[in-house]
């Protein structure tokens, strides 16, 4: 065949063949690029076809580099990286340092947005392209720089550092709170109780009062928190508040404390970031995020990959 005209392998085929020999799988790397696992068959076809030679032995499960693939595959994250990085350099003088954060609706809504321009301001000023998910987004196939998240530890492929814990308390509507009024913790079970998708705040509050709690007919569960305290704030039920997610629901007595006793939750709130270096912006964001949450200097450092001293 004659290359003459493409002296260059064909860039898709090149893709597909990076991501399998990465993860030793085409259904895998179909998954990270978004294409079926014939798509991907068909572009490793091609490209070994267009170099005469054989880059991958067919196994019953996934595949493995044959020699000339393992040379190929060095070669290429080379490129890949150098292209990346001399890309990072360029996009970020070109579109003002712009971060990709991600997060659930509730963090973006009761915690991000009220800090929104305090995080983008400063030297350099920054800008943050926020990304609302309601699961946990894939950092590196959807080109993420950070996540902040809730949930209980790191999670594999990540670098995680804790922001904060939750340590909550019962809260109402203001006419509600009158009637429930103040005594022991069982009292609230006469009343509807409101809760998200995880039940476990209001089972760790109560184990904390030395009662066991299950979810009932009666009460009310919402898939976001932002539903959760609206639902409290129009008499629906009691709710439990999270700080430091309801500063400013509290503030304008939407809802007020029902009871003053607290308990550690079970979650908490994590910042995340992909393997690797992060890139400049990304790293004073991660900073200022930090900051925010009163993390110590040590905490910032070693998530970001800074070697402190002696």
């Amino acid at each position: 065949m004659n290359h003459s005209s493409t002296p260059l392998p064909p860039l898709d085929p090149l893709r597909a063949f990076e991501a399998a020999a990465r993860t030793g799988s085409f259904s895998a790397a179909a998954e990270l690029l978004n294409l079926t696992h014939g798509a991907v068959s068909r572009q490793v076809g091609k490209l070994e076809h267009w170099l005469g030679r054989r880059l991958f032995e067919r196994q019953a499960r996934g595949v493995s580099l044959t020699p000339d693939g393992q040379r190929l595959y060095l070669r290429t994250t080379e490129a890949f990286a150098l292209i990346a990085e001399s890309a990072d350099r360029w996009v970020e003088q070109n579109r003002g340092s712009v971060v990709r954060l991600t997060s659930i609706p509730s963090i973006c809504g009761l915690w991000l947005i009220p800090r929104l321009a305090q995080l983008e301001a400063g030297n350099p000023p920054l800008r943050i392209d926020l990304r609302v998910e309601h699961r946990s987004a894939d950092l590196d196939s959807d080109g993420i720089d950070l996540a902040i998240r809730c949930g209980r530890g790191g999670m594999p492929g990540r670098q995680s550092v804790q922001l904060f814990e939750e340590y909550c308390f019962p809260i109402a509507a203001p006419a509600l709170a009158t009637v429930v009024g103040e005594g022991e913790a069982a009292r609230l079970l006469d009343w509807p109780l409101i809760h998200d998708s995880d039940a476990s705040g209001w089972r760790a509050w109560f184990a904390a009062q030395g009662l066991d709690y299950k979810p009932r007919r009666q009460d009310r569960r919402f898939e976001d928190y932002n539903l959760v305290l609206d639902a409290a704030a129009h008499g629906l039920g009691i709710a439990l508040a999270r700080p430091p997610l309801v500063q400013e629901v509290l503030a304008s007595k939407r809802v007020v404390p029902v009871d003053p006793r607290k308990a550690l939750n079970t979650v908490a709130y994590w910042l995340d970031r992909p393997d690797g270096k992060l890139r400049p912006a990304a790293m004073e964001l991660a900073r200022r995020i930090m900051r925010a949450a009163d993390l110590d200097a040590g905490a910032m450092d070693g998530f970001i990959g800074v070697k402190t001293r002696d």
